[in-house]
């Protein structure tokens, strides 16, 4: 008979790896099954514990026996072995669940199509400079679960993207922020936009009263759900300008960055932020609120705000070469983020896009493209969809299937003055490993150039 609980884990990355510690810890039964190769790092963690694990495939008579699965955000339901899983109905929850079942730290939680990296970690280096006591995790940082495992943090800010919050039932968020909700991921939802912006609102459930709720006020589906929720928690709306009849928490006033919570206020001069552009002056209101709910020091907040360095892959400066600007926003991987890079440039721009396209509708940008950028260069293994779509701006349009010669091509389109800007709209996984190594291959073509 059956008397240890068996927990099976799905994925042998960084949550799998820290969520099968904290079952072995716990005391369960706990078998690792990843279809791909795991890395020798997370081998070695597991080992160490000495958990079962499997690689390059799932043996469904050591899966399918499990009281409770643990999955990693990048599996889709329409797996074969979570079919099998499912028709089981053996319970299925993400590796944030399981470790916030262990931990009575505050969490603060951060969710957006766009932003939310960059916002987490500006908060956690807000709180970090506080003196707080403060774990970073989620889709940055180390996992969760074997933070909670192996420290003792008494608050954790992490990036929850709506793959982890589709499996988080009982977890609760003391501070729960939306920074913006625009069309991503939607083949993981039926290309159905509705399923997507209700992932996102479970960033919501289980909080009470006394939590909090940051949100852009501006973004027209947040403002929809908010009516549809009714959000029990209190409301913290941020944005540029208040609009007639509004109170906001955070808004611009003078040139000045203010923030108002209960009878805390802040201001700091908005162009003392480390961040530029209006898309990081959110971010940075989002950080703020979080900040001054928590109480941190205003010159500790203020001394944070200006020191901050940006996000690798997001907006980052690589290099200026015969006067050409080149900038690395390889993470842009959805068109609303493309849209913020495009709108940040202030210069003729020489736009390198194109990927696997996520159900991308181009829009969007349309009209920037028409306005900012003066030569497009598709990077895919198909572009026929960017083709027909941009093709009828007579605007120079060329392909290339490979870095090098997109950044060979992008050379030889621009003149001084211009910006070069790797901004794809698509997720990297037709010619490149991850939107990390699309980016760092950029970076070293632009260096290769430089010397």
């Amino acid at each position: 008979m059956k008397t240890t609980k068996r927990i099976v884990i799905l994925g042998g990355g960084e949550s799998g790896a820290g969520a099968a510690v904290l079952a072995k810890k716990k005391g369960f039964d706990v078998f690792l099954s990843d279809r791909s190769p795991v890395k020798e790092n997370y081998k070695a963690i597991l080992n160490q514990y000495e958990i079962a694990w499997e690689e390059g495939k799932h043996t469904e008579d050591l899966i399918l026996n499990a009281d409770e699965v643990i999955k990693s955000p990048g599996i889709p339901e329409t797996a074969p072995i979570m079919i099998e899983i499912i028709k089981r109905r053996i319970p299925v929850i993400s590796e944030i669940e399981f470790a916030g079942r262990y931990t009575d730290a505050k969490m603060i939680c951060i969710t957006g199509s766009n932003g939310k990296t960059t916002t987490t970690l500006l908060t956690y280096h807000i709180l970090k400079t506080g003196g707080l006591n403060v774990g970073l995790a989620g889709n940055v940082g180390k996992s969760l679960a074997m933070q909670v495992a192996t420290e003792n943090h008494d608050y954790y800010v992490i990036e929850l993207s709506s793959f982890q919050l589709d499996n988080m039932y009982d977890f609760k968020a003391n501070i729960a922020v939306i920074l913006n909700i625009t069309p991503d991921h939607l083949d993981r939802y039926g290309y159905d936009m509705q399923n997507y912006v209700n992932a996102k609102f479970r960033i919501l459930q289980n909080q009470t009263e006394n939590d909090a709720f940051i949100y852009w006020n501006d973004d027209p589906l947040i403002r929809k759900e908010i009516k549809a929720h009714t959000p029990k928690a209190k409301s913290f709306p941020f944005a540029e300008f208040p609009e007639k009849g509004e109170r906001l928490a955070a808004f611009v006033e003078s040139q000045k960055l203010i923030a108002e919570t209960a009878d805390r206020h802040f201001e700091i001069e908005v162009e003392q932020l480390a961040l530029e552009g209006k898309h990081n002056l959110l971010n940075s209101m989002a950080a703020t609120l979080s900040a001054n709910l928590l109480d941190i020091r205003k010159d500790e907040i203020r001394n944070a705000l200006c020191d901050f360095q940006g996000v690798e892959h997001r907006l980052e400066k690589v290099a200026q070469i015969k006067g050409v600007r080149y900038i690395n926003d390889s993470k842009a991987t959805n068109v609303n983020s493309c849209w913020y890079a495009l709108q940040s440039m202030n210069a003729p721009t020489v736009l390198i896009l194109g990927g696997t396209d996520k159900g991308n509708d181009y829009t969007e940008i349309e009209q920037l493209v028409r306005e900012k950028v003066k030569t497009l260069i598709f990077l895919g293994v198909d572009n026929s969809k960017l083709n027909r779509f941009f093709g009828e701006m007579n605007k120079p349009c060329f392909d290339a299937s490979s870095m090098e010669e997109a950044i060979r091509l992008a050379s030889q389109a621009s003149v001084e003055g211009d910006t070069v800007l790797l901004s794809p709209c698509c997720a990297s996984f037709d010619l490149f490993k991850s939107y990390e190594d699309r980016g760092r291959q950029f970076k070293a073509c632009v260096q290769q150039l430089q010397g």
